[in-house]
């Protein structure tokens, strides 16, 4: 028998799904053990049930950017590879070759619904410098107002161990805060988030408020199939990033795309907790390999943690490791205690000289040039 809070939570979610049935720009992002097949490769079935759940949705008047793993499990067969490879160089070839044939798959398959796609390779530096993310902004934008489904991968080719997203769902997280998309869909071989082990009776969480509705619950890591990076985790903190910034998600099957696209009660729903960010944030907050830390004396951990202003040279009592202008870093109190990521403005090199002293006695001494900030407002996250 249904209670009455079962009957109001039900028609919570029931709202909060209609945001997906109604929404105009979406970002579906699919994992490489959905479009894999047992014998490897992709499988043609697969791609081609998702791009006709995806291109009725498109043809329905939604814009739609599919994040799609699997440019290098569609490389491995071609090189004569029998799994996904552990180095990097051997990933980045089977990157290389497998692009294309993924490419040509869904250019036929969408080709089909009268739905013409395009390519797009990032980096995480894409998303990081102002520049970059505002072109990648511009570029994907003006494909989705001409009509196209914009193909979006990591560009696997040339990222390196350092400035990779590391999976395509929190990838996918910064593309659809970065194009403003009204909502975010996780596709993998999963159904939805479950309270414990499916196989063991576990119940399906058909709903996130929070991260409150999170605790006690144990995620799973990367599946079986051996052909991916992430996960019901990776999957879950992007959910919650995308979330916590003002972005409906929703994390399924690839089977139950076409459901989910109509706001059908399918899979596990994260509710928007919270406003925009500039994307930069959110790569620093979430993403970013720290290549170094600088320590604040307590003065400056008040300024930056509870004045949330620039953080200056005079507050800095010690720095350690090796990182360049523009890099980021993380600032901390004297306990060891995390306060703040950011992109630092001057070297490690540069930066000893400067501790302790204003910013009028650094410029009268060394230049103008060190008049700056060390670490702008703007550039700053604080780390709960």
């Amino acid at each position: 028998m249904t209670t009455s809070a079962e009957a109001v939570f039900a028609a919570a979610d029931s709202a909060e799904r209609e945001a997906l049935a109604t929404a105009k720009r979406i970002v579906v992002k699919v994992g490489s053990s959905s479009l894999t097949s047992i014998k490897g490769g992709i499988s043609e079935r697969s791609l081609t049930a998702l791009v006709d759940a995806l291109a009725r949705k498109r043809n329905a008047g939604s814009e739609i950017i599919l994040v799609s793993s699997g440019a290098i499990a569609a490389g491995l067969a071609p090189l004569g590879l029998a799994k996904r490879p552990k180095d990097l160089a051997t990933q980045q070839a089977a990157a290389s070759v497998g692009q294309g044939l993924l490419m040509a798959r869904y250019t036929q398959a969408f080709s089909a619904h009268g739905v013409t796609v395009s390519q797009v390779l990032l980096t995480a530096d894409d998303l990081m410098r102002r520049t970059q993310h505002s072109n990648a902004y511009r570029a994907l934008d003006r494909l989705l107002n001409l009509g196209v489904v914009p193909v979006v991968n990591e560009n696997d080719t040339v990222a390196t161990h350092e400035i990779r997203f590391g999976d395509n769902d929190r990838l996918a997280a910064l593309v659809a805060h970065l194009v403003r998309a009204d909502a975010l869909v996780l596709l993998s071989d999963v159904d939805a988030l479950y309270d414990g082990p499916p196989a063991k009776g576990a119940k399906r969480i058909p709903l996130v408020t929070g991260p409150a509705d999170l605790e006690g619950v144990t995620i799973g890591k990367a599946g079986k199939a051996g052909v991916g990076t992430g996960g019901m985790m990776t999957k879950v903190e992007a959910a919650s990033i995308a979330a916590g910034s003002g972005i409906h998600a929703l994390v399924t099957s690839t089977a139950n795309a076409a459901a989910a696209l109509t706001g059908e009660d399918v899979g596990t729903w994260f509710a928007v907790n919270g406003g925009r960010k500039p994307v930069r944030l959110l790569w620093l907050a979430h993403l970013a390999s720290v290549r170094g830390r600088l320590v604040l004396d307590d003065g400056a951990v008040r300024a930056v943690r509870d004045r949330h202003t620039s953080l200056l040279p005079a507050g800095i009592s010690a720095v350690a490791g090796d990182f360049e202008a523009g890099d980021p870093v993380e600032m901390v109190a004297g306990d060891g205690t995390v306060i703040a990521r950011g992109l630092v403005n001057y070297s490690a090199e540069e930066l000893p000289r400067m501790l302790g002293r204003s910013t009028k006695e650094l410029a009268r001494e060394l230049g103008s040039g060190y008049d700056r900030v060390v670490v702008h407002v703007d550039d700053l996250v604080l780390v709960p």
